[in-house]
């Protein structure tokens, strides 16, 4: 009798000892499993959100698709809490963009906790990806600063962040300039003293300096290999530096992918944009020749696309009225009687250097006979060719375009004709 109870006092044990044993295997997996997806699987959102036009203030009428930050499911923290909440998009309580994770795994990935983002659990919170010099990120929304930003940075040296997509469902990078003040090109257009360049990627982008803030590009990933952003910096020129990229990746089957061919990608039906670092003043840069230089940077090619927006058929692009220099790309703006800028006298087709294409042209309704335009003004012109792109060409000789700024034009989508 006393065998046979001891015998089963043993088997209990035994079993109790396997239970205890296949439990901790168990909540250990889950465990695992839980930290392991933990890294970036980044998945396109179809919902809306609108994105930043500074660290401080949120943009408005840019309608972008956020890429998530997540699994395809709501993840599950054993050890945290229990409950279940989509890894989204946020806006923490520094207006940044983040993702909505567990407390431990933004710490433990060097996020930054920027308020609550659940109301299931106060372990839930935006978290804020922020990179300097040296970094490396596969973290959709990542922002991008110069060191003890936003303090200035007086220069040398070069600072560099890679971006590797998670896999291969992630088609291409959007980089927002929501600060970048660099020093200016040479009065010939070129980026000498400092310069930002993106590499990598399967799509070509220019090499960039000057004023550029509210600017943005796309570029296309090559497969899964890594995008390099890097801002080169002379110290022997005395100058306030900054910026602050906002970086984002786009799924393949995103609705709010740029188009092939499209360097820059603007969503609302009328806005404006501009040539990189366009600003209204001339340059005070001498160029080859000693005369007062260009602001338009040198060797660029690339497009400026808009989406169509719901029955709308045609697009019209003109000078932003408030300014006179809004379209100065070749000739001499001294040379000009002030009043003649932005009208159709200093208007001219006859291109082959610094030039914007704008397809089936027409203006006042009458055809125009080129695509090409250049010179110091540029009249109102339609056109109903789709996509809605321009495209600028600027070249490498920069001698005779003197005191030019480039471009800064409006566009308006116009609605269809009623049949």
């Amino acid at each position: 009798m006393s065998l046979s109870m001891s015998n089963r006092s043993t088997h209990s044990t035994r079993i109790f000892a396997i239970v205890v044993i296949f439990f901790s295997c168990y909540i250990a997996g889950i465990y695992s499993a839980a930290r392991a997806s933990s890294q970036v699987i980044l998945n396109e959102s179809h919902n809306r959100s609108q994105s930043l036009e500074t660290s401080v203030a949120l943009r408005d009428g840019e309608d972008m698709a956020m890429s998530r930050n997540s699994s395809r499911h709501p993840r599950w923290f054993p050890f945290y809490t229990i409950g279940r909440f989509s890894n989204d998009i946020c806006i923490g309580n520094n207006l940044l963009l983040g993702t909505c994770v567990i407390n431990g795994e933004c710490s433990d990935n060097s996020g930054v906790a920027a308020g609550s983002c659940s109301t299931i659990t106060a372990q839930a919170i935006c978290c804020i990806y922020q990179r300097t010099c040296g970094a490396s990120t596969t973290y959709n929304n990542t922002y991008f600063y110069n060191a003890n930003y936003p303090a200035p940075y007086a220069g040398g040296g070069r600072c560099s962040i890679t971006v590797t997509p998670p896999d291969s469902t992630i088609c291409q990078l959007r980089v927002d300039f929501l600060a970048l003040s660099l020093a200016p090109p040479t009065g010939d257009g070129v980026c000498s003293t400092d310069a930002l360049t993106i590499t990598g990627g399967a799509s070509q982008v220019p090499t960039i300096c000057g004023e550029n803030a509210g600017q943005h590009i796309y570029v296309d990933f090559n497969g899964v290999n890594p995008i390099s952003i890097s801002v080169a910096t002379s110290s022997g020129y005395t100058f306030n530096r900054q910026w602050q990229f906002q970086i984002r990746m786009l799924g393949c089957t995103s609705a709010t992918l740029a188009p092939s061919g499209c360097l820059q990608y603007y969503m609302p039906s009328s806005g404006t944009f501009s040539s990189f670092n366009y600003v209204s003043a001339a340059s005070s840069a001498l160029n080859s020749i000693g005369v007062q230089g260009t602001r338009q940077l040198a060797n660029t090619r690339y497009g400026i696309c808009i989406r169509k927006a719901t029955g709308m058929c045609s697009i019209t692009y003109s000078q932003v009225s408030s300014d006179s220099y809004s379209f100065t790309l070749t000739n001499d703006v001294g040379a000009v009687d002030p009043t003649l800028l932005a009208t159709s006298s200093v208007q001219s087709q006859e291109c082959t250097t610094d030039y914007i294409v704008i397809p089936a042209p027409t203006q006042g309704g009458t055809a125009m006979p080129s695509d090409r335009f250049c010179g110091l003004g540029l009249v109102s012109t339609t056109t109903s060719a789709k996509p809605f792109t321009v495209y600028t060409v600027t070249d490498s000789n920069e001698d005779m375009d003197i005191s030019n700024r480039g471009f800064y034009l409006s566009y308006s989508q116009n609605a269809c004709p009623v049949l």
